[in-house]
């Protein structure tokens, strides 16, 4: 089914459009959330709460793209979750890095957890990952929007772990350089 008539069963409150996203997106949200909380139950539980809160958004949201639309979702979620987690069990895993490496890009004295500010600078990273080969953009979402290991991206990019770890310190820092010349955030 395509993404305008799930959306249209969606406006109709038909309970259908939860199983024809479940069909055509489940996979995808599980692995959004999967690779975030590396737990197979938190991450399923994460896709039902995605589900349900696609739910509740549409209406009155009107997504132009379904699947990133239910991604953000499902990825927010997980995050929240595994925020929740970690809090009450300090582990340290591999969200943790990801989350410490990224904050490399962000130069100081910017709250990130302001919206406009976060917004702005998610515009002005977009713009800055344009410039980037499509490698190495590959590699950077994987490991920033999706978590997953350095070593898992190497085996989705066919290349070492090595290149990947340099390649998104590079990326990195060319995204810090980036929003210190566009002035979107302090240095």
């Amino acid at each position: 089914m395509d993404d305008r008539r799930i959306i249209e069963l969606f406006n109709l409150r038909d309970e259908e459009a939860i199983s024809s996203v479940s069909a055509k997106y489940g996979a995808y949200l599980f692995t959004v959330a999967r690779n975030i909380l590396r737990d197979d139950e938190d991450a399923k539980e994460c896709v039902n709460d995605a589900l349900r809160a696609a739910w509740n958004a549409i209406p009155p949201a009107e997504p132009g793209y379904l699947r990133a639309f239910l991604g953000k979702i499902a990825r927010n979620i997980a995050l929240k979750r595994y925020e929740t987690l970690t809090a009450q069990k300090r582990g340290g895993g591999a969200t943790d890095a990801a989350v410490d490496e990224l904050s490399e890009c962000i130069p100081g004295g910017e709250d990130p957890a302001d919206e406009t500010v976060r917004s702005e600078m998610i515009r002005e990273i977009e713009k800055c990952l344009k410039t980037v080969p499509e490698r190495d953009k590959t590699a950077f979402l994987l490991r920033y929007w999706f978590a997953y290991t350095t070593a898992e991206i190497a085996e989705r990019i066919g290349a070492s772990e090595n290149y990947v770890r340099t390649v998104l310190s590079r990326t990195r820092k060319k995204i810090r350089k980036y929003l210190e010349r566009r002035n979107a955030i302090e240095k």
